[in-house]
């Protein structure tokens, strides 16, 4: 299985992406921001970083990118899209996901290990967790915190789509962290990473492919991201030739 990782100027996790896809078993295709092809990947992850140096805000230039232009069409038909962090940005910013991101509002950088839990264990890129997991990734951003009018966040709820909330640490084992009782970034209603209607463009603000291999990263959670939807993709292909 083919899944295509996109670089745009200024992108940080491409690579660790692509190396990411290999570990779970897939093929990793390097995609160009300045191409408008993409060379018949089967899945397609948008990764962090800071394309086009976030200027005017984060993702809002790299919405316009040739590649977005067979993207946008592709993800409407089906076509699984994974927006890692600035990736996250990019989708909200093209409207293939509701909502925007904006500064944290503590408008500091955040680097650190984050608890998520899984709140919905069956799109193309969730359903190698169970709803309800626990999991923990890395998280690091400055425009990180996800917000939506109520409208918009009442109809992720009833739908289903939020895909990840934060977890609020309120232990004495925490009471040393700045962020206990809170989630990091400020997010409405906690939430960490949505799902469009149909299951295969999600988004969310940590990063799983910093979470694949022992020894490196605070877990193996985020591999499973990646099994996920390399198996989406062998069951549709099955659908599509039975």
């Amino acid at each position: 299985m083919k899944i295509g990782v996109v670089t745009f100027p200024g992108s940080l996790d491409d690579h660790d992406a692509r190396r990411a896809v290999r570990m779970a078993g897939g093929e990793a295709v390097s995609l160009w921001h300045g191409d408008d092809s993409l060379r018949g990947v089967d899945a397609v992850v948008l990764p962090g970083g800071f394309s086009y140096g976030d200027y005017l805000r984060a993702g809002a230039i790299a919405r316009f990118a040739p590649v977005m232009s067979a993207l946008i069409p592709a993800a409407q038909g089906g076509l699984p899209v994974l927006g890692i962090c600035n990736g996250f940005q990019i989708l909200c910013e093209s409207h293939l996901l509701p909502g925007a991101m904006i500064h944290n509002d503590h408008r500091t950088f955040i680097c650190r290990d984050q608890r998520l839990r899984v709140e919905n264990a069956t799109t193309a890129w969730t359903s190698d967790f169970d709803q309800g997991d626990e999991i923990t990734i890395v998280l690091k951003n400055q425009d990180g915190q996800y917000v939506a009018d109520r409208h918009t966040l009442d109809e992720l709820e009833g739908e289903g789509r939020v895909a990840f909330r934060y977890i609020v640490e309120e232990s004495k084992t925490t009471q040393h962290d700045r962020f206990a009782g809170r989630n990091p970034n400020g997010s409405y209603r906690d939430i960490a990473g949505i799902t469009n209607a149909r299951g295969n463009v999600v988004g969310l603000m940590p990063h799983p492919e910093h979470a694949i291999e022992a020894g490196y990263g605070p877990s193996l959670d985020g591999l499973k991201f990646f099994t996920s939807v390399l198996k989406s993709v062998v069951s549709s292909k099955t659908v599509v030739n039975a």
